[in-house]
Protein backbone atom coordinates (compact mmCIF):
# COMPACT_ATOMS: atom_id res chain seq x y z
CA UNK A 1 0.00 0.00 0.00
CA UNK A 2 1.60 3.40 -0.89
CA UNK A 3 0.67 5.85 1.71
CA UNK A 4 1.54 8.81 -0.17
CA UNK A 5 -1.23 8.06 -2.97
CA UNK A 6 -4.20 8.89 -0.45
CA UNK A 7 -2.13 10.90 2.31
CA UNK A 8 -3.62 10.16 5.38
CA UNK A 9 -0.59 9.74 7.86
CA UNK A 10 -1.01 12.80 10.28
CA UNK A 11 -4.31 13.50 11.96
CA UNK A 12 -5.21 16.03 8.75
CA UNK A 13 -6.02 13.53 6.70
CA UNK A 14 -5.75 15.56 3.65
CA UNK A 15 -6.51 12.26 1.19
CA UNK A 16 -3.74 14.15 -1.83
CA UNK A 17 -1.85 12.01 -3.78
CA UNK A 18 1.58 13.33 -2.43
CA UNK A 19 3.26 12.71 -6.20
CA UNK A 20 0.72 15.11 -7.54
CA UNK A 21 -0.10 18.05 -4.79
CA UNK A 22 0.73 18.87 -1.40
CA UNK A 23 -0.86 18.58 1.60
CA UNK A 24 -1.61 20.64 4.65
CA UNK A 25 1.87 20.15 5.58
CA UNK A 26 3.41 21.36 2.53
CA UNK A 27 5.54 17.92 1.59
CA UNK A 28 5.20 15.90 -1.28
CA UNK A 29 6.40 12.21 -2.33
CA UNK A 30 10.45 13.03 -1.63
CA UNK A 31 12.45 13.41 1.57
CA UNK A 32 13.44 17.49 2.42
CA UNK A 33 16.28 17.84 4.76
CA UNK A 34 17.26 20.72 6.25
CA UNK A 35 20.25 20.47 8.08
CA UNK A 36 21.82 17.49 10.16
CA UNK A 37 24.32 17.70 12.44
CA UNK A 38 25.88 16.50 16.13
CA UNK A 39 23.29 18.27 18.50
CA UNK A 40 24.31 19.40 21.84
CA UNK A 41 20.77 20.86 23.09
CA UNK A 42 18.60 18.12 23.47
CA UNK A 43 17.97 16.54 26.79
CA UNK A 44 21.02 14.93 28.93
CA UNK A 45 20.08 11.57 28.07
CA UNK A 46 20.03 12.30 24.59
CA UNK A 47 22.64 14.59 24.10
CA UNK A 48 25.27 12.91 26.18
CA UNK A 49 28.90 14.17 25.59
CA UNK A 50 28.81 13.50 22.10
CA UNK A 51 25.91 14.91 20.60
CA UNK A 52 22.95 13.41 19.11
CA UNK A 53 22.41 12.65 15.76
CA UNK A 54 19.80 15.12 14.66
CA UNK A 55 18.20 15.62 11.20
CA UNK A 56 15.72 18.36 10.73
CA UNK A 57 13.11 17.41 8.07
CA UNK A 58 11.61 20.05 6.41
CA UNK A 59 7.95 21.02 6.81
CA UNK A 60 5.21 20.30 9.45
CA UNK A 61 1.57 19.04 10.01
CA UNK A 62 0.81 22.23 12.48
CA UNK A 63 1.07 25.66 12.18
CA UNK A 64 2.15 27.28 15.71
CA UNK A 65 2.46 30.96 15.60
CA UNK A 66 5.65 30.96 17.49
CA UNK A 67 7.79 28.02 15.85
CA UNK A 68 11.32 28.83 16.20
CA UNK A 69 12.24 26.84 13.48
CA UNK A 70 9.73 28.90 11.24
CA UNK A 71 12.42 28.49 8.21
CA UNK A 72 11.73 24.58 7.72
CA UNK A 73 8.91 23.94 8.99
CA UNK A 74 6.54 26.56 7.41
CA UNK A 75 8.75 28.32 4.70
CA UNK A 76 10.08 24.80 3.46
CA UNK A 77 13.60 25.60 3.66
CA UNK A 78 15.75 22.02 3.21
CA UNK A 79 16.72 20.25 -0.09
CA UNK A 80 15.36 16.99 -1.17
CA UNK A 81 17.04 13.76 -1.07
CA UNK A 82 16.91 10.14 -1.83
CA UNK A 83 16.36 7.64 1.04
CA UNK A 84 19.68 6.05 -0.20
CA UNK A 85 21.06 9.92 1.17
CA UNK A 86 18.77 9.25 4.23
CA UNK A 87 20.83 6.40 5.27
CA UNK A 88 24.31 7.62 4.38
CA UNK A 89 23.38 11.01 6.54
CA UNK A 90 22.03 8.45 9.37
CA UNK A 91 25.20 6.47 9.19
CA UNK A 92 27.82 9.20 8.72
CA UNK A 93 26.07 10.61 11.47
CA UNK A 94 26.54 7.59 13.93
CA UNK A 95 30.51 7.23 12.53
CA UNK A 96 30.74 10.54 13.64
CA UNK A 97 30.02 9.52 17.19
CA UNK A 98 26.54 10.30 17.71
CA UNK A 99 24.82 8.66 20.55
CA UNK A 100 21.38 8.21 18.85
CA UNK A 101 19.82 9.34 15.12
CA UNK A 102 17.22 12.04 16.21
CA UNK A 103 14.30 12.51 13.60
CA UNK A 104 13.52 15.99 13.84
CA UNK A 105 9.42 16.65 12.84
CA UNK A 106 9.57 13.80 11.00
CA UNK A 107 5.72 12.58 10.67
CA UNK A 108 4.99 13.40 7.07
CA UNK A 109 8.14 10.81 6.31
CA UNK A 110 7.11 7.84 8.03
CA UNK A 111 7.14 5.71 5.23
CA UNK A 112 10.21 6.54 3.74
CA UNK A 113 12.10 6.33 7.00
CA UNK A 114 10.61 2.93 7.53
CA UNK A 115 11.92 1.94 4.00
CA UNK A 116 15.43 3.45 4.98
CA UNK A 117 15.42 1.72 9.02
CA UNK A 118 14.18 -1.52 7.54
CA UNK A 119 17.03 -1.93 5.62
CA UNK A 120 19.69 -0.75 8.10
CA UNK A 121 18.15 -1.12 11.68
CA UNK A 122 20.22 -3.21 14.39
CA UNK A 123 22.45 -4.35 10.78
CA UNK A 124 24.56 -1.34 9.81
CA UNK A 125 23.21 0.92 11.88
CA UNK A 126 23.91 -0.12 15.74
CA UNK A 127 22.83 2.94 17.66
CA UNK A 128 18.85 3.83 19.31
CA UNK A 129 16.76 5.90 16.53
CA UNK A 130 15.22 9.30 18.06
CA UNK A 131 11.55 10.33 17.19
CA UNK A 132 11.13 14.14 17.84
CA UNK A 133 7.56 15.10 17.24
CA UNK A 134 4.71 17.15 18.26
CA UNK A 135 2.63 14.16 19.33
CA UNK A 136 0.18 15.43 16.50
CA UNK A 137 0.03 12.15 14.68
CA UNK A 138 -1.63 9.23 13.70
CA UNK A 139 -1.83 6.60 16.32
CA UNK A 140 -1.81 3.91 12.94
CA UNK A 141 1.07 5.41 11.30
CA UNK A 142 2.83 5.58 14.85
CA UNK A 143 2.37 1.45 14.96
CA UNK A 144 4.01 1.33 11.42
CA UNK A 145 7.22 2.85 13.41
CA UNK A 146 6.65 -0.57 16.07
CA UNK A 147 10.35 -2.01 16.77
CA UNK A 148 11.96 0.91 14.41
CA UNK A 149 12.48 3.83 17.35
CA UNK A 150 13.66 2.89 20.45
CA UNK A 151 12.93 6.34 22.05
CA UNK A 152 9.95 8.62 21.90
CA UNK A 153 10.69 12.68 22.34
CA UNK A 154 7.25 13.72 22.15
CA UNK A 155 6.32 17.52 22.88
CA UNK A 156 2.48 17.78 24.77
CA UNK A 157 1.67 21.30 23.80
CA UNK A 158 -1.80 22.11 25.17
CA UNK A 159 -4.19 20.42 27.29
CA UNK A 160 -6.82 23.08 26.73
CA UNK A 161 -7.99 23.25 22.94
CA UNK A 162 -8.87 26.30 22.30
CA UNK A 163 -5.15 27.39 22.82
CA UNK A 164 -3.80 24.82 20.47
CA UNK A 165 -6.68 26.45 18.06
CA UNK A 166 -5.64 29.86 18.81
CA UNK A 167 -1.94 29.23 18.44
CA UNK A 168 -1.30 26.38 16.51
CA UNK A 169 -4.63 26.14 14.11
CA UNK A 170 -5.27 22.78 15.77
CA UNK A 171 -8.77 21.82 17.27
CA UNK A 172 -8.39 18.31 18.36
CA UNK A 173 -4.96 18.49 19.33
CA UNK A 174 -5.13 17.07 23.51
CA UNK A 175 -7.17 13.81 22.57
CA UNK A 176 -4.94 13.17 19.48
CA UNK A 177 -1.84 13.69 21.51
CA UNK A 178 -2.55 11.61 23.91
CA UNK A 179 -3.61 8.87 22.15
CA UNK A 180 -0.45 9.13 19.98
CA UNK A 181 1.90 9.51 23.57
CA UNK A 182 -0.25 6.08 25.10
CA UNK A 183 0.88 4.44 21.48
CA UNK A 184 4.48 5.52 22.20
CA UNK A 185 4.60 4.43 25.54
CA UNK A 186 3.31 0.95 24.61
CA UNK A 187 6.07 0.42 21.93
CA UNK A 188 8.87 1.17 24.33
CA UNK A 189 7.85 0.43 27.59
CA UNK A 190 9.72 1.82 30.63
CA UNK A 191 12.66 3.72 30.27
CA UNK A 192 16.16 2.05 29.97
CA UNK A 193 19.42 4.53 30.59
CA UNK A 194 22.55 2.44 29.88
CA UNK A 195 25.90 2.90 32.00
CA UNK A 196 27.40 5.42 29.94
CA UNK A 197 24.10 7.71 30.96
CA UNK A 198 22.57 7.54 27.47
CA UNK A 199 18.97 6.56 26.83
CA UNK A 200 18.63 3.73 25.09
CA UNK A 201 14.97 2.99 24.92
CA UNK A 202 11.95 5.01 26.54
CA UNK A 203 9.28 8.17 26.39
CA UNK A 204 10.28 11.21 27.39
CA UNK A 205 7.09 14.16 26.77
CA UNK A 206 8.25 17.73 26.93
CA UNK A 207 5.95 20.22 28.30
CA UNK A 208 6.86 23.93 26.46
CA UNK A 209 5.48 26.48 29.07
CA UNK A 210 4.21 29.40 27.28
CA UNK A 211 4.05 32.52 28.73
CA UNK A 212 1.07 33.08 30.37
CA UNK A 213 -0.39 29.65 30.46
CA UNK A 214 0.99 27.95 33.78
CA UNK A 215 -2.00 26.69 34.65
CA UNK A 216 -2.43 24.64 31.45
CA UNK A 217 1.22 23.49 32.19
CA UNK A 218 0.69 22.21 35.34
CA UNK A 219 -2.82 20.07 33.81
CA UNK A 220 -0.69 18.79 31.37
CA UNK A 221 1.92 17.70 33.87
CA UNK A 222 -0.72 16.05 36.04
CA UNK A 223 -1.70 14.16 33.00
CA UNK A 224 1.21 12.80 32.65
CA UNK A 225 1.94 12.01 36.07
CA UNK A 226 -1.23 10.56 36.94
CA UNK A 227 -0.97 8.44 33.66
CA UNK A 228 2.20 7.15 33.67
CA UNK A 229 3.94 7.73 37.40
CA UNK A 230 7.69 7.07 37.19
CA UNK A 231 7.45 5.19 33.94
CA UNK A 232 8.66 8.44 31.63
CA UNK A 233 10.35 11.66 31.87
CA UNK A 234 8.97 14.69 31.65
CA UNK A 235 10.95 17.73 30.18
CA UNK A 236 9.68 20.87 31.75
CA UNK A 237 10.99 23.74 29.49
CA UNK A 238 11.26 27.45 29.64
CA UNK A 239 12.80 28.35 26.57
CA UNK A 240 9.94 29.77 24.38
CA UNK A 241 11.61 32.36 22.45
CA UNK A 242 9.56 35.29 21.05
CA UNK A 243 11.03 35.30 17.02
CA UNK A 244 8.87 37.53 15.69
CA UNK A 245 6.07 40.25 17.06
CA UNK A 246 2.87 38.56 17.55
CA UNK A 247 -1.10 39.04 17.84
CA UNK A 248 -1.02 38.26 21.40
CA UNK A 249 0.53 39.97 23.86
CA UNK A 250 1.83 37.00 26.13
CA UNK A 251 3.55 35.21 22.82
CA UNK A 252 5.99 38.49 22.56
CA UNK A 253 7.38 38.16 26.28
CA UNK A 254 9.84 35.39 27.77
CA UNK A 255 8.73 33.36 30.26
CA UNK A 256 9.31 35.03 33.65
CA UNK A 257 11.36 32.66 36.89
CA UNK A 258 8.45 33.02 38.79
CA UNK A 259 5.90 31.32 35.91
CA UNK A 260 8.90 28.79 35.42
CA UNK A 261 9.72 27.93 39.22
CA UNK A 262 5.27 28.03 40.22
CA UNK A 263 5.41 24.88 37.44
CA UNK A 264 8.47 23.33 38.98
CA UNK A 265 7.12 23.42 42.29
CA UNK A 266 3.91 22.21 41.43
CA UNK A 267 5.64 19.26 39.86
CA UNK A 268 7.53 18.75 42.90
CA UNK A 269 4.51 19.04 45.30
CA UNK A 270 2.53 16.51 43.33
CA UNK A 271 5.48 14.04 43.25
CA UNK A 272 7.36 14.10 39.89
CA UNK A 273 10.50 12.92 40.25
CA UNK A 274 11.67 11.98 36.52
CA UNK A 275 12.12 15.06 35.24
CA UNK A 276 14.29 17.66 33.16
CA UNK A 277 14.47 21.89 34.32
CA UNK A 278 16.23 23.74 32.54
CA UNK A 279 18.57 26.08 34.74
CA UNK A 280 19.26 30.28 33.40
CA UNK A 281 17.64 32.01 30.51
CA UNK A 282 17.47 29.24 27.81
CA UNK A 283 15.49 31.81 25.60
CA UNK A 284 18.79 32.39 23.25
CA UNK A 285 19.11 32.52 19.24
CA UNK A 286 21.69 29.81 19.90
CA UNK A 287 19.10 27.16 20.74
CA UNK A 288 17.62 27.68 17.05
CA UNK A 289 19.99 26.35 14.42
CA UNK A 290 21.59 28.01 11.89
CA UNK A 291 19.97 25.79 8.91
CA UNK A 292 21.99 25.24 6.01
CA UNK A 293 21.58 23.03 2.98
CA UNK A 294 25.55 23.02 1.98
CA UNK A 295 26.38 20.49 4.52
CA UNK A 296 23.60 17.87 2.38
CA UNK A 297 25.94 18.25 -0.21
CA UNK A 298 29.06 16.78 1.97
Amino acid sequence: MNLLKNCVICPRRCGVNRYQEHGFCGADNTVKVSYYSLHMWEEPVISGKKGSGTIFFSHCNLRCLYCQNKKISIDGYGKKISNKKLKEIMLKLQEDGAHNINLVTPTHYIPQIVKVLHNIKNKDLKIPVVYNTSSYENVGSLKILNGLVDIYLADLRYYDDELAKKYSFCDDYFETATMAIDEMFRQTGTFVIGDDGIMKKGLIVRVLVLPGHVHDAKEIIQYLYQTYHDDIYISIMNQYTPIETYCYDNLNRKLTEEEYEDVINYALTIGVSKAFIQEGDTALESFIPDFNISVLNN
